[in-house]
């Protein structure tokens, strides 16, 4: 008796969760539709979006456009449901990304503020973060939580940021972070959030890896609907592996790191839109740098995919900007690629903005859908 109520049990609650993951994933509906799509019987489906309104997770909006007899009723998530924040701490800069249960960005900002390992640092941040939400007219009490983006090496059993080289971190406990905001806080490392972002609300649910071109290089195994972690959390670390054994010094102290040789630093100390209109123009220093840093580039991505036999997606501010040069790395891996692949497993981001902040917030909206 005690298994089968706690069956029933499940089940209701896995009916109820996927109801409300189709509302938000589909605007506007209604209880046919809802019905139809998740093969439930029409009055278990009133049933649950009742549930969900008497929450106020769900609202009415009138009816939907006639198909012929009785118009069926329109329902969507309420705009009080929720809302998540992502928040990407980097070398130099924090980014600030606002995001409602539909997973739409409802606000993005990203403000230059160096990174310091003393206290004053997370006040600051806090208080940047509170003005953030103050001109988005988004209220405290609606805030699920923050997802907080690391480049670094997060544990999450032990609870700690573990090592960040780039922030100059080490050891660096979750609740030494979090006492300075006013919000549930969970973190995560910066390549796992862009690749969350890119795979979470993504069709196309296969197995991918990501790789983050930003002023480090990161990356993340994207599979089954989160990044692989690793015995030590650092699956994916891509950035560190070694391309040009004694090469250039990397800043974790080793040399010849990819993160050397295709950082977007590599290519501008300015903005990489602007490296990116130069190469366009086709002007001479652009084409040179293009051409030396994708051949490293397509160096690791062949070892890549050679290992992992998935796509790689390329992220970051160059994986966000590259366009059309990206036929230029495809081709490079072509020519390298033992089986004589085209190359078109390499894509480049769905996302081109903030996409770190982006999945930080998501991961806290995905946790709070599966409470539901």
């Amino acid at each position: 008796m005690d298994n089968k109520k706690i069956t029933n049990m499940e089940v209701k609650r896995k009916n109820r969760n996927d109801v409300f993951r189709y509302i938000c994933g589909n605007g506007m509906v209604s209880n046919p539709d809802i019905s139809y799509a998740l093969k439930l019987s029409l009055p278990t489906a009133t049933q649950i979006t009742k549930e969900l309104i008497g929450r106020g997770l769900v609202e009415e909006k009138g009816e939907m456009d006639s198909t012929g007899g009785r118009r069926a009723k329109a329902m969507a998530v309420s705009q009080n449901a929720g809302k998540a924040v992502g928040l990407d701490i980097t070398k130099n800069h924090i980014s600030l990304i606002l995001t409602d249960l539909t997973g739409s960005s409802l606000k993005y900002e990203r403000i230059f503020l160096p990174y310091a390992a003393e206290d004053a640092y997370y006040p600051e941040v806090s208080q940047k973060l509170e003005h953030f939400l103050e001109d988005s007219g988004c209220s405290k009490e609606g805030i699920l939580g923050i997802g907080i983006s690391f480049p670094g090496i997060i544990d999450p059993d032990d609870q700690r940021v573990a090592d960040s080289h780039v922030l100059g971190v080490h050891d660096l406990p979750f609740s030494a972070v979090s006492r300075f905001f006013s919000y549930p806080c969970h973190f995560l490392n910066d390549a796992n959030a862009g690749a969350y972002a890119e795979g979470i609300r993504s069709e196309n649910r296969d197995r991918f890896f990501y790789l983050s071109l930003s002023n480090t290089v990161g990356g993340a195994v994207y599979s089954n609907g989160n990044p692989e972690q690793g015995s030590n959390f650092r699956c994916g670390e891509a950035g560190h592996m070694t391309i040009v054994p004694g090469g250039k010094a990397c800043y974790c102290g080793k040399c010849g790191c990819l993160d050397a040789y295709c950082s977007a630093r590599c290519l501008t100390d300015g903005k990489i839109e602007e490296f990116f209109e130069r190469l366009e123009r086709r002007e001479t220093q652009a084409v040179g740098l293009w051409d030396l840093y994708t051949s490293y580039l397509a160096l690791a991505v062949n070892n890549i995919h050679m290992i992992l036999d998935c796509d790689v997606v390329l992220g970051g501010y160059v994986g966000s900007c590259m366009g059309e040069a990206i036929q230029d790395i495809r081709k490079k891996v072509s020519e390298r690629n033992t089986f004589a692949e085209d190359g078109s497993f390499i894509r480049s981001c769905r996302h081109k903005i903030g996409a770190a902040a982006f999945g930080a917030s998501l991961k806290v909206i995905e946790m709070f859908m599966e409470q539901v």
